[in-house]
């Protein structure tokens, strides 16, 4: 695409672990389960795939494997409740996982007048509220399939490694970005293709392996570690109560199960 004027640029997130502190599809377990649509299995089962994602990251293998419980979870889901438990608890899940750095940094790309674009694995019902909350620009994220308001079980289009890459080259032909004069944000090495193809690339809590590269490469590297409440910085409206009571409730009676059995086990000891 051709520009009379200088043509536009963009700074384009990872999302998991790069504006957010975890997985934002896992984040949302609880209120999904609290929602009816898993069972408590599948709850611990994400929560220990949030432990490996957090603890040096995941290899490609075990995202595979994750990828595809979580696509053949959702199998036979009801896409409007999905979208409503999202809607309903976003505020509650989101808030306190949000980095305040990465909030800022995309406040100071937006004053520049860049783009602000997400480009994540996550899936897109997750991606583009938490996308319209931190008023991103556009939003890249992995699609499911959806048959008569369900979705199938299969991924229609997958967001990882170098179709991240792919998808920027395609946003630059079409909307024109000036990608040498562009940024890339990013904590995996599986990214590297989407940092890349931006002059200005940067390895954000970065895995060991991002870490190398980064360094062998001269990429700067940022460390993000403040949490933030988007409340307390946008105009949001409140949270609505009813999934997201739900949610919180079942946080609290898990937490109050847990404080139970080791009080128990402590006085028969």
């Amino acid at each position: 695409m051709a520009f009379a004027g200088t043509p536009p640029t963009a700074a384009f997130f990872d999302l998991d672990k790069t504006i957010i502190a975890k997985s934002s599809v896992l984040a949302f377990s609880k209120p999904f389960q609290a929602g009816g649509l898993i069972s408590r299995r599948a709850v611990l089962r994400s929560a220990y795939a949030q432990f490996v994602f957090m603890v040096g990251g995941a290899d490609h293998d075990q995202v595979e494997k994750m990828r595809q419980f979580m696509s053949q979870l959702t199998a036979g889901w009801d896409v409007a409740t999905v979208r409503e438990i999202v809607a309903d608890t976003l505020h509650n899940i989101v808030d306190p996982l949000v980095y305040d750095e990465a909030v800022r940094l995309i406040d100071e790309h937006h004053a520049a007048g860049r783009d602000v674009v997400i480009v994540s694995t996550s899936g897109s019902e997750v991606v583009e509220p938490i996308g319209a909350l931190l008023g991103a620009d556009r939003v890249v994220a992995t699609r499911l399939k959806v048959e008569d308001g369900h979705y199938t079980g299969e991924i229609e289009y997958y967001a990882y490694a170098e179709e991240k890459a792919n998808a920027i080259l395609e946003l630059a032909e079409s909307v024109g970005y000036d990608l040498a004069n562009s940024y890339g944000y990013s904590d995996s090495v599986t990214d590297v293709p989407m940092l890349e193809v931006v002059g200005h690339p940067h390895a954000v809590n970065p895995d060991k392996e991002l870490r190398k590269i980064a360094a062998a490469k001269g990429w700067p590297v940022l460390v993000f570690t403040r949490p933030v409440a988007l409340q307390s910085r946008l105009h949001l409206p409140p949270p609505k109560p009813t999934l997201a009571a739900l949610a919180v409730g079942g946080v609290v009676a898990v937490g109050a199960a847990v404080w139970l059995g080791a009080r128990r086990r402590s006085l028969s000891a």
